[in-house]
């Protein structure tokens, strides 16, 4: 196995990662590793490095505008976007539980800090956000774990 091939390797895995670690980005750190792969002659054609490309593209662009637009679509204000985006940050650093409901609660203090006087809304906007980022996670993690399928297998 080449240096390269190993780095690319790395690369998939630590793009897995990524898909739950906020600070990390995911699929495009797995399409690094398909190129880096390419490039030690791994034999992925071109028309499938640039759908990975467009995927990988389209998943990042989709996972930063999901929450928002969710949000929004919930009937929640900047304060639940931001709060959500609080919360993930937060809920990292609290662990794999504090992963999932720092979204939710980060939502839900954001609206209410905003406008105090309608918990239920504030509870649909926390949900709604809460289900953008378990989507926009899924849908990440599916793409990643396919990407490190298809380097696995150009590999061994």
């Amino acid at each position: 196995m080449e240096l390269l091939e190993i780095l690319g390797l790395i690369c998939a895995l630590v793009g897995v990662a990524g898909c739950v670690v906020p600070i990390l980005p995911g699929t495009p750190i797995c399409f690094v590793g398909m190129l880096l792969c390419q490039w030690a002659g791994a034999g992925f054609s071109t028309d499938t490095l640039i759908v990975w490309a467009v995927v990988a593209v389209a998943v990042t662009l989709l996972d930063n505008f999901l929450p928002v637009l969710m949000t929004k679509r919930f009937g929640g204000s900047k304060a639940a976007s931001r709060g959500a985006m609080v919360g993930i940050i937060v809920g990292f650093f609290a662990g794999p539980l504090g992963l999932i409901l720092g979204p939710f609660f980060g939502a839900l203090i954001g609206e209410l800090t905003h406008d105090g006087s309608d918990s239920a809304r504030a509870f649909k906007v926390a949900f709604g956000s809460f289900a953008a980022f378990i989507c926009g996670t899924g849908i990440k993690l599916a793409a990643s774990i396919y990407m490190t399928i298809e380097i696995w297998k150009a590999i061994f």
